[in-house]
């Protein structure tokens, strides 16, 4: 079988005979992520940008480094010294994209209010679909072609972060601080129902007869989204 693609990095050369196996090169020859607030930083957080349109334009088959770096308006070289190969930065945009969206409620708790946590989940997650829409799309790709770059990262992280609020969920149930509901289908319900203003922008403006969202829109979504699906569990808005 031929491979699908020759990796060089740092002298090494690897033949990757599919997706998994240059995910998994890609692990292997990540390089640190940059400390915040310097010039690396800022370089590193300019490449993500600028793969994110790209990416989302011509899939990644269909993207170049050089197109890349033309975009984010550095030299293809420093998109090599961050992320070693297209298939790390891929992976690493990926994985950056998720961890916002994760990070909405990493600060819940035992002791936090399930109607504010939620609501807030649900608002936030709203207004990043209408505000960076490409990120969702991106995701979404990644997920219908089998998450052949994202797959560890499911698996593992982020099945351990449902376990971990699904946990705190279950505490607020097992506390009466909620009714009770299935913890992971509420997760599933949050990401789903808001992020199908982003993946169906197109489908949802040529049925409202819109050029576009306002604030006004965005405002009615978060506000039907919070009380559908809080008063669908039993919490009252």
């Amino acid at each position: 079988m031929a491979p699908l693609f020759i990796v060089i990095y740092g002298g090494m050369l690897r033949l990757c005979y599919d997706a998994q196996a240059l995910y998994q090169v890609g692990s292997i020859m990540t390089p640190k992520k940059p400390k915040p607030g310097s010039i690396r930083e800022r370089n590193y957080q300019l490449i993500l940008a600028a793969a994110e349109q790209e990416f989302v334009l011509h899939g990644f088959k269909g993207t170049s480094m050089q197109a890349i770096a033309d975009r984010a308006g550095v030299p293809k070289a420093n998109i090599h010294y961050y992320f070693g190969n297209k298939a790390t930065l891929y992976r690493k945009l990926l994985e950056s994209i998720v961890n916002v969206w994760l990070g909405i409620i990493d600060d819940m708790n035992a002791d936090s209010d399930p109607r504010e946590v939620l609501e807030h989940f649900i608002r936030t997650k709203v207004r990043m679909s209408y505000s960076h829409p490409t990120a969702s799309r991106i995701f979404a790709m990644e997920i219908i072609q089998g998450a052949p770059f994202l797959k560890d990262y499911l698996s593992g992280y982020l099945r351990n972060w449902v376990k971990e609020k699904t946990a705190i969920l279950n505490g607020w149930m097992a506390a009466g601080k909620m009714p009770a509901t299935d913890p992971v289908q509420l997760i599933f319900m949050i990401w789903a129902t808001t992020q199908h203003y982003a993946d169906f922008e197109t489908q949802i403006l040529e049925v409202t007869n819109k050029r576009e969202f306002d604030a006004d829109d965005i405002r009615h979504t978060e506000d039907f989204l919070v009380g559908m699906i809080l008063r669908g569990i039993g919490l009252a808005v």
